[in-house]
Protein backbone atom coordinates (compact mmCIF):
# COMPACT_ATOMS: atom_id res chain seq x y z
CA UNK A 1 0.00 0.00 0.00
CA UNK A 2 1.59 2.72 -1.08
CA UNK A 3 2.42 6.08 1.48
CA UNK A 4 0.87 8.32 -1.02
CA UNK A 5 -2.77 7.20 -2.02
CA UNK A 6 -4.46 9.97 -2.40
CA UNK A 7 -3.87 11.63 -5.62
CA UNK A 8 -6.03 15.20 -7.16
CA UNK A 9 -5.50 16.95 -9.64
CA UNK A 10 -5.39 20.37 -7.36
CA UNK A 11 -4.84 20.95 -3.93
CA UNK A 12 -6.35 24.25 -3.01
CA UNK A 13 -5.78 25.57 0.94
CA UNK A 14 -8.02 28.16 2.19
CA UNK A 15 -11.62 27.65 1.04
CA UNK A 16 -12.59 31.37 1.90
CA UNK A 17 -14.47 33.60 -0.77
CA UNK A 18 -11.28 32.89 -2.90
CA UNK A 19 -10.34 29.35 -2.42
CA UNK A 20 -14.30 27.91 -2.79
CA UNK A 21 -14.75 29.93 -5.88
CA UNK A 22 -11.90 28.63 -7.11
CA UNK A 23 -12.55 24.66 -5.82
CA UNK A 24 -15.50 25.45 -7.86
CA UNK A 25 -13.94 26.12 -10.90
CA UNK A 26 -11.84 23.80 -11.01
CA UNK A 27 -14.80 20.94 -9.72
CA UNK A 28 -16.73 22.52 -13.39
CA UNK A 29 -13.57 21.34 -15.65
CA UNK A 30 -13.52 17.93 -14.33
CA UNK A 31 -10.42 17.89 -12.09
CA UNK A 32 -10.34 15.79 -9.06
CA UNK A 33 -10.23 18.95 -6.51
CA UNK A 34 -9.46 19.21 -2.78
CA UNK A 35 -10.21 22.13 -0.65
CA UNK A 36 -8.65 22.20 2.77
CA UNK A 37 -9.67 24.51 4.95
CA UNK A 38 -8.61 24.88 8.88
CA UNK A 39 -11.20 27.00 10.50
CA UNK A 40 -15.16 26.20 9.64
CA UNK A 41 -16.60 26.12 6.14
CA UNK A 42 -17.64 29.67 6.59
CA UNK A 43 -16.02 31.23 9.43
CA UNK A 44 -15.59 34.68 10.83
CA UNK A 45 -11.86 34.66 11.67
CA UNK A 46 -10.71 36.27 7.98
CA UNK A 47 -12.32 38.11 5.06
CA UNK A 48 -14.97 36.43 4.44
CA UNK A 49 -17.80 37.29 6.64
CA UNK A 50 -19.75 40.04 7.51
CA UNK A 51 -23.60 39.60 6.16
CA UNK A 52 -22.67 42.37 3.21
CA UNK A 53 -19.48 42.94 1.09
CA UNK A 54 -19.47 45.72 -1.35
CA UNK A 55 -19.32 45.38 -5.04
CA UNK A 56 -18.60 48.45 -7.28
CA UNK A 57 -18.38 48.51 -10.97
CA UNK A 58 -16.63 51.87 -10.72
CA UNK A 59 -13.23 51.72 -9.37
CA UNK A 60 -11.05 54.53 -8.43
CA UNK A 61 -8.01 52.37 -7.64
CA UNK A 62 -7.02 51.59 -11.00
CA UNK A 63 -9.14 51.68 -14.25
CA UNK A 64 -7.24 47.77 -14.93
CA UNK A 65 -9.64 46.34 -12.63
CA UNK A 66 -12.94 47.07 -14.34
CA UNK A 67 -12.41 44.34 -16.83
CA UNK A 68 -11.81 41.82 -13.91
CA UNK A 69 -14.96 43.28 -12.54
CA UNK A 70 -17.07 42.56 -15.74
CA UNK A 71 -16.37 38.93 -16.35
CA UNK A 72 -16.85 38.75 -11.72
CA UNK A 73 -20.54 40.29 -12.24
CA UNK A 74 -21.33 37.58 -15.02
CA UNK A 75 -19.91 34.82 -12.91
CA UNK A 76 -20.99 35.89 -9.73
CA UNK A 77 -24.80 35.63 -12.24
CA UNK A 78 -23.32 32.00 -12.77
CA UNK A 79 -23.44 30.45 -9.02
CA UNK A 80 -26.82 32.81 -8.38
CA UNK A 81 -28.38 30.68 -11.20
CA UNK A 82 -26.69 27.60 -10.53
CA UNK A 83 -27.30 27.95 -6.60
CA UNK A 84 -31.07 29.30 -7.27
CA UNK A 85 -30.21 32.06 -4.74
CA UNK A 86 -29.33 35.80 -5.10
CA UNK A 87 -26.21 36.97 -3.95
CA UNK A 88 -25.74 40.36 -5.18
CA UNK A 89 -28.09 43.24 -4.40
CA UNK A 90 -27.72 46.34 -6.68
CA UNK A 91 -28.28 49.48 -4.71
CA UNK A 92 -26.05 52.06 -6.88
CA UNK A 93 -22.53 53.04 -5.71
CA UNK A 94 -21.28 56.48 -4.72
CA UNK A 95 -17.12 57.05 -4.58
CA UNK A 96 -17.26 60.46 -3.14
CA UNK A 97 -14.70 63.00 -2.21
CA UNK A 98 -13.60 66.39 -2.77
CA UNK A 99 -13.48 67.51 -6.99
CA UNK A 100 -9.27 66.53 -7.36
CA UNK A 101 -9.09 63.93 -4.50
CA UNK A 102 -8.49 59.68 -5.73
CA UNK A 103 -11.41 58.75 -4.71
CA UNK A 104 -13.79 60.64 -7.04
CA UNK A 105 -11.63 61.15 -10.05
CA UNK A 106 -10.40 57.66 -10.34
CA UNK A 107 -14.19 56.56 -9.91
CA UNK A 108 -14.81 59.21 -13.02
CA UNK A 109 -12.07 58.37 -15.00
CA UNK A 110 -12.49 54.63 -14.94
CA UNK A 111 -16.56 55.48 -15.81
CA UNK A 112 -15.61 57.30 -18.69
CA UNK A 113 -12.80 55.02 -19.67
CA UNK A 114 -14.93 52.14 -19.95
CA UNK A 115 -18.63 54.06 -21.08
CA UNK A 116 -20.27 53.05 -17.71
CA UNK A 117 -23.50 54.81 -16.77
CA UNK A 118 -22.95 57.00 -14.24
CA UNK A 119 -23.47 60.64 -12.97
CA UNK A 120 -21.63 62.95 -11.05
CA UNK A 121 -23.73 64.98 -7.78
CA UNK A 122 -22.86 67.31 -5.43
CA UNK A 123 -23.44 66.83 -2.00
CA UNK A 124 -26.12 68.71 -1.84
CA UNK A 125 -28.04 66.33 -4.85
CA UNK A 126 -26.48 63.83 -2.87
CA UNK A 127 -28.62 64.69 0.10
CA UNK A 128 -31.89 65.39 -2.49
CA UNK A 129 -31.77 61.73 -3.79
CA UNK A 130 -30.53 60.15 -0.80
CA UNK A 131 -31.36 62.32 2.32
CA UNK A 132 -29.43 59.66 4.76
CA UNK A 133 -26.11 61.49 3.42
CA UNK A 134 -25.03 64.94 4.83
CA UNK A 135 -21.48 65.15 3.19
CA UNK A 136 -19.03 67.17 3.47
CA UNK A 137 -20.07 70.86 1.25
CA UNK A 138 -17.12 70.56 -1.11
CA UNK A 139 -17.35 66.72 -1.84
CA UNK A 140 -18.55 65.45 -5.33
CA UNK A 141 -19.40 62.17 -6.30
CA UNK A 142 -19.85 59.14 -8.95
CA UNK A 143 -23.05 57.32 -8.99
CA UNK A 144 -22.96 54.29 -10.58
CA UNK A 145 -25.89 52.11 -10.71
CA UNK A 146 -24.50 48.98 -11.23
CA UNK A 147 -22.95 49.19 -7.73
CA UNK A 148 -24.31 46.99 -4.44
CA UNK A 149 -23.26 44.35 -2.27
CA UNK A 150 -22.43 40.60 -1.62
CA UNK A 151 -23.79 38.23 1.03
CA UNK A 152 -20.12 36.60 1.51
CA UNK A 153 -21.24 33.68 3.61
CA UNK A 154 -23.83 32.53 1.49
CA UNK A 155 -21.36 32.79 -1.28
CA UNK A 156 -19.18 31.03 0.04
CA UNK A 157 -22.00 28.13 1.19
CA UNK A 158 -23.26 28.24 -2.60
CA UNK A 159 -19.32 27.72 -4.41
CA UNK A 160 -18.71 24.94 -2.27
CA UNK A 161 -22.22 23.29 -2.52
CA UNK A 162 -21.82 23.69 -6.61
CA UNK A 163 -18.20 21.87 -5.69
CA UNK A 164 -19.98 18.97 -3.81
CA UNK A 165 -21.69 18.89 -6.94
CA UNK A 166 -19.41 18.44 -9.46
CA UNK A 167 -17.82 16.21 -7.02
CA UNK A 168 -14.89 18.23 -5.66
CA UNK A 169 -14.02 16.94 -1.83
CA UNK A 170 -13.31 20.15 0.72
CA UNK A 171 -12.43 19.42 4.21
CA UNK A 172 -13.07 21.89 7.13
CA UNK A 173 -11.19 22.60 10.19
CA UNK A 174 -8.03 20.38 8.55
CA UNK A 175 -4.83 22.72 8.71
CA UNK A 176 -1.84 22.32 6.57
CA UNK A 177 1.22 21.31 8.28
CA UNK A 178 3.65 21.02 5.41
CA UNK A 179 4.06 20.72 1.92
CA UNK A 180 6.89 20.33 -1.07
CA UNK A 181 7.51 20.07 -4.64
CA UNK A 182 7.51 16.58 -5.80
CA UNK A 183 9.09 16.24 -9.20
CA UNK A 184 6.99 18.53 -11.60
CA UNK A 185 3.88 17.59 -8.92
CA UNK A 186 3.31 18.37 -5.14
CA UNK A 187 3.52 16.72 -1.76
CA UNK A 188 1.34 17.92 1.43
CA UNK A 189 1.02 16.86 5.03
CA UNK A 190 -2.19 18.35 6.73
CA UNK A 191 -2.64 17.52 10.65
CA UNK A 192 -5.42 14.72 8.75
CA UNK A 193 -3.63 13.08 6.43
CA UNK A 194 -0.94 13.09 3.22
CA UNK A 195 -1.81 13.87 -0.17
CA UNK A 196 -0.33 14.50 -3.32
CA UNK A 197 -1.57 17.02 -6.23
CA UNK A 198 -0.53 18.05 -9.87
CA UNK A 199 -0.94 21.49 -8.65
CA UNK A 200 -1.22 23.86 -5.16
CA UNK A 201 -3.44 26.56 -5.18
CA UNK A 202 -2.97 28.71 -2.09
CA UNK A 203 -5.81 31.46 -1.53
CA UNK A 204 -5.14 31.72 2.42
CA UNK A 205 -6.32 34.94 3.36
CA UNK A 206 -4.33 36.65 5.70
CA UNK A 207 -2.34 33.72 7.02
CA UNK A 208 -0.86 33.90 3.10
CA UNK A 209 2.74 34.91 4.66
CA UNK A 210 2.80 31.94 7.06
CA UNK A 211 2.23 29.24 4.49
CA UNK A 212 4.73 31.12 1.38
CA UNK A 213 7.38 32.72 3.31
CA UNK A 214 8.70 34.73 0.25
CA UNK A 215 5.31 36.83 1.08
CA UNK A 216 6.72 38.32 4.02
CA UNK A 217 5.95 41.64 4.40
CA UNK A 218 4.45 41.38 1.03
CA UNK A 219 1.06 40.37 2.51
CA UNK A 220 0.43 42.06 6.16
CA UNK A 221 -2.68 41.31 8.03
CA UNK A 222 -4.39 44.04 9.35
CA UNK A 223 -6.97 44.54 11.95
CA UNK A 224 -10.44 46.05 10.98
CA UNK A 225 -13.49 46.81 12.66
CA UNK A 226 -17.00 47.48 11.29
CA UNK A 227 -20.08 48.70 13.35
CA UNK A 228 -23.91 48.82 12.56
CA UNK A 229 -25.98 51.30 13.96
CA UNK A 230 -29.62 51.51 14.59
CA UNK A 231 -31.04 54.53 12.15
CA UNK A 232 -33.58 57.04 13.65
CA UNK A 233 -35.05 57.23 10.62
CA UNK A 234 -34.69 52.85 9.30
CA UNK A 235 -36.54 54.05 6.14
CA UNK A 236 -33.78 55.91 4.36
CA UNK A 237 -31.45 53.60 5.09
CA UNK A 238 -33.06 50.80 3.43
CA UNK A 239 -31.12 49.07 0.00
CA UNK A 240 -33.49 50.84 -2.50
CA UNK A 241 -32.80 54.40 -0.97
CA UNK A 242 -29.03 53.87 0.42
CA UNK A 243 -26.34 52.67 -2.20
CA UNK A 244 -23.50 51.39 -0.87
CA UNK A 245 -20.49 54.23 -0.78
CA UNK A 246 -16.97 54.65 -0.25
CA UNK A 247 -16.54 58.33 1.07
CA UNK A 248 -13.33 60.27 1.62
CA UNK A 249 -13.75 63.21 4.51
CA UNK A 250 -11.34 64.83 6.35
CA UNK A 251 -11.39 62.14 9.23
CA UNK A 252 -10.44 59.13 6.65
CA UNK A 253 -11.82 57.20 4.16
CA UNK A 254 -15.07 55.17 4.79
CA UNK A 255 -17.40 52.69 3.17
CA UNK A 256 -20.57 51.61 4.20
CA UNK A 257 -23.80 49.80 3.19
CA UNK A 258 -27.58 49.75 3.62
CA UNK A 259 -29.18 47.75 6.82
CA UNK A 260 -29.45 44.09 5.42
CA UNK A 261 -29.75 40.54 6.99
CA UNK A 262 -29.13 41.95 10.61
CA UNK A 263 -30.30 45.22 12.43
CA UNK A 264 -28.46 48.35 11.83
CA UNK A 265 -26.46 50.91 9.05
CA UNK A 266 -23.17 48.64 8.33
CA UNK A 267 -19.98 51.12 7.62
CA UNK A 268 -16.39 50.88 8.84
CA UNK A 269 -13.24 52.85 7.97
CA UNK A 270 -10.72 51.84 5.73
CA UNK A 271 -7.41 50.70 7.45
CA UNK A 272 -9.07 51.15 11.00
CA UNK A 273 -6.29 52.08 13.18
CA UNK A 274 -3.40 50.47 11.21
CA UNK A 275 -3.02 47.47 13.56
CA UNK A 276 -0.71 45.06 11.41
CA UNK A 277 0.11 41.56 12.77
CA UNK A 278 0.08 37.92 12.53
CA UNK A 279 -3.26 36.82 11.66
CA UNK A 280 -3.27 34.58 14.59
CA UNK A 281 -2.60 37.17 17.01
CA UNK A 282 -4.74 40.40 15.95
CA UNK A 283 -7.72 40.84 18.10
CA UNK A 284 -11.12 40.03 16.71
CA UNK A 285 -12.60 41.80 19.61
CA UNK A 286 -14.16 45.12 19.30
CA UNK A 287 -13.42 47.81 22.01
CA UNK A 288 -15.26 51.20 22.92
CA UNK A 289 -12.35 53.31 21.03
CA UNK A 290 -13.43 51.34 17.91
CA UNK A 291 -16.85 52.18 18.72
CA UNK A 292 -15.93 55.75 19.23
CA UNK A 293 -14.21 56.67 15.86
CA UNK A 294 -16.87 55.41 13.66
CA UNK A 295 -19.71 56.76 15.65
CA UNK A 296 -18.20 60.24 15.50
CA UNK A 297 -18.28 59.41 11.46
CA UNK A 298 -21.56 58.64 12.08
CA UNK A 299 -22.91 61.61 13.61
CA UNK A 300 -21.25 63.89 11.18
CA UNK A 301 -22.33 62.34 8.16
CA UNK A 302 -24.70 59.87 8.71
CA UNK A 303 -26.74 61.89 11.78
CA UNK A 304 -30.27 59.57 11.03
CA UNK A 305 -27.90 56.78 11.17
CA UNK A 306 -26.25 56.99 14.60
CA UNK A 307 -28.51 55.55 16.79
CA UNK A 308 -27.61 52.80 19.34
CA UNK A 309 -24.83 50.25 18.04
CA UNK A 310 -26.40 47.13 17.19
CA UNK A 311 -23.00 45.55 16.85
CA UNK A 312 -19.28 45.61 16.40
CA UNK A 313 -17.24 42.78 14.26
CA UNK A 314 -13.75 42.86 13.52
CA UNK A 315 -12.48 41.21 10.52
CA UNK A 316 -8.87 41.20 8.76
CA UNK A 317 -7.75 43.07 5.25
CA UNK A 318 -4.44 41.70 3.83
CA UNK A 319 -2.08 44.26 2.34
CA UNK A 320 0.14 44.28 -0.38
CA UNK A 321 2.38 47.64 0.08
CA UNK A 322 0.96 49.71 -3.11
CA UNK A 323 -2.37 47.88 -2.43
CA UNK A 324 -2.62 45.64 -5.36
CA UNK A 325 -3.21 42.36 -5.73
CA UNK A 326 -0.59 39.69 -5.44
CA UNK A 327 -1.46 36.86 -8.47
CA UNK A 328 1.45 34.50 -9.51
CA UNK A 329 2.58 31.26 -9.85
CA UNK A 330 5.64 29.98 -7.32
CA UNK A 331 8.81 32.11 -8.55
CA UNK A 332 10.27 28.59 -8.47
CA UNK A 333 7.75 25.79 -8.76
CA UNK A 334 5.53 26.78 -11.34
CA UNK A 335 3.18 23.57 -10.34
CA UNK A 336 2.23 25.92 -7.12
CA UNK A 337 0.22 29.49 -7.32
CA UNK A 338 -1.17 31.82 -4.94
CA UNK A 339 -4.08 34.78 -4.59
CA UNK A 340 -3.12 36.89 -1.81
CA UNK A 341 -3.14 40.72 -0.54
CA UNK A 342 -6.37 41.95 -1.92
CA UNK A 343 -5.82 44.85 0.84
CA UNK A 344 -9.18 45.25 1.79
CA UNK A 345 -10.89 45.67 -1.79
CA UNK A 346 -10.88 42.26 -3.27
CA UNK A 347 -14.22 40.25 -1.82
CA UNK A 348 -16.34 41.42 -5.18
CA UNK A 349 -13.45 39.89 -7.57
CA UNK A 350 -13.87 36.00 -5.69
CA UNK A 351 -15.56 35.33 -8.20
CA UNK A 352 -13.48 36.09 -11.40
CA UNK A 353 -10.62 34.95 -9.15
CA UNK A 354 -11.87 31.56 -9.03
CA UNK A 355 -11.62 31.49 -12.69
CA UNK A 356 -8.33 32.53 -12.58
CA UNK A 357 -6.71 30.48 -10.13
CA UNK A 358 -8.23 27.31 -11.79
CA UNK A 359 -6.61 28.95 -15.22
CA UNK A 360 -3.45 28.54 -13.37
CA UNK A 361 -3.80 24.95 -11.57
CA UNK A 362 -4.78 23.96 -15.03
CA UNK A 363 -2.27 25.80 -17.66
CA UNK A 364 -0.43 28.20 -15.83
CA UNK A 365 -1.28 30.94 -17.87
CA UNK A 366 -4.61 32.97 -17.71
CA UNK A 367 -7.07 35.08 -20.21
CA UNK A 368 -7.42 38.02 -17.97
CA UNK A 369 -4.93 40.68 -17.66
CA UNK A 370 -3.40 40.49 -14.22
CA UNK A 371 0.12 41.81 -15.08
CA UNK A 372 -0.42 44.75 -12.56
CA UNK A 373 -0.72 41.83 -9.80
CA UNK A 374 2.51 40.24 -10.06
CA UNK A 375 4.98 39.47 -6.97
CA UNK A 376 7.99 40.68 -9.15
CA UNK A 377 7.13 44.10 -8.78
CA UNK A 378 8.56 43.62 -5.53
CA UNK A 379 11.23 40.70 -5.69
CA UNK A 380 12.08 41.27 -9.28
CA UNK A 381 11.98 37.74 -9.79
CA UNK A 382 9.64 37.15 -12.75
CA UNK A 383 7.58 34.13 -12.74
CA UNK A 384 6.39 32.17 -15.60
CA UNK A 385 3.29 33.48 -15.66
CA UNK A 386 4.83 36.87 -16.49
CA UNK A 387 7.90 36.42 -18.49
CA UNK A 388 5.74 36.82 -21.92
CA UNK A 389 4.98 40.05 -21.18
CA UNK A 390 8.39 40.85 -20.55
CA UNK A 391 9.87 39.35 -23.72
CA UNK A 392 6.74 41.95 -25.56
CA UNK A 393 7.80 44.93 -23.19
CA UNK A 394 11.59 44.36 -24.75
CA UNK A 395 10.14 43.73 -28.25
CA UNK A 396 8.13 47.29 -27.97
CA UNK A 397 5.19 45.40 -28.58
CA UNK A 398 3.38 46.06 -25.14
CA UNK A 399 3.91 48.82 -22.36
CA UNK A 400 2.32 49.07 -18.53
CA UNK A 401 -0.20 51.80 -17.98
CA UNK A 402 1.61 55.07 -17.62
CA UNK A 403 -0.25 56.23 -14.36
CA UNK A 404 -0.46 53.04 -13.30
CA UNK A 405 1.61 52.00 -9.95
CA UNK A 406 4.96 51.07 -10.67
CA UNK A 407 6.42 48.44 -11.34
CA UNK A 408 9.98 46.91 -11.06
CA UNK A 409 10.08 44.07 -13.02
CA UNK A 410 9.59 46.40 -15.67
CA UNK A 411 12.77 48.50 -14.79
CA UNK A 412 14.76 45.85 -13.38
CA UNK A 413 14.50 46.82 -9.98
CA UNK A 414 13.05 44.85 -6.60
CA UNK A 415 14.13 44.29 -3.29
CA UNK A 416 14.99 40.99 -1.54
CA UNK A 417 12.76 39.45 -0.08
CA UNK A 418 13.15 39.24 3.57
CA UNK A 419 15.08 36.16 5.21
CA UNK A 420 15.87 34.81 2.15
CA UNK A 421 12.83 32.51 2.03
CA UNK A 422 12.25 32.54 -1.72
CA UNK A 423 10.94 29.64 -3.00
CA UNK A 424 11.20 27.56 0.18
CA UNK A 425 8.65 25.25 1.61
CA UNK A 426 6.77 25.52 4.47
CA UNK A 427 8.40 25.03 7.79
CA UNK A 428 8.51 22.99 9.59
CA UNK A 429 9.13 20.71 7.22
CA UNK A 430 8.63 17.04 7.19
CA UNK A 431 11.24 14.09 8.06
CA UNK A 432 12.86 13.68 3.50
CA UNK A 433 11.11 16.32 2.50
CA UNK A 434 14.05 16.56 -0.16
CA UNK A 435 14.11 12.77 -0.71
CA UNK A 436 12.13 10.58 -2.94
CA UNK A 437 9.15 8.67 -1.70
CA UNK A 438 10.90 5.69 1.01
CA UNK A 439 12.25 2.27 -0.47
CA UNK A 440 9.41 0.31 -0.80
CA UNK A 441 7.07 3.29 -2.04
CA UNK A 442 7.56 2.59 -5.44
CA UNK A 443 3.79 3.13 -6.71
CA UNK A 444 2.85 6.85 -8.44
CA UNK A 445 -0.19 7.56 -6.64
CA UNK A 446 -0.91 9.61 -10.15
CA UNK A 447 -1.32 6.39 -12.05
Amino acid sequence: MTAYSKHYHAIVVGVGGMGSATCYQLARRNKRVLGIERFDIPHGLGSSHGYTRIIRLAYYEHIAYVALLRRAYELWADIERIGGEQLLYRTGSLDCGPADSDVFTGSLRSCIEYDLPHEILTSAQVSERYPAYRLPRENLAVFQPDGGFLLPERSTVAFVEAAHALGAEIHGREALLGWEPWGDAVRVVTDRDRYTADTLVFTAGAWAQNLLPFLDGLAVPERQVLAWLQPARPEWFRPERFPVFNCLVPEGRYYGFPVFAVPGFKFGRYHHFGETGEAEYLSREAYREDEDVLRDFAARYFPDGAGPTMMLKACLFTNTPDRHFLIDLHPEYPQVSFAAGFSGHGYKFASVIGEIMADLAERRATRHDISLFNLARFTGQVTALHQPKIDMLARGAWSPADDGPTHPLYRGGGREVPGGALGQPLSPRQPGADSPPAAGDTTDPRQ
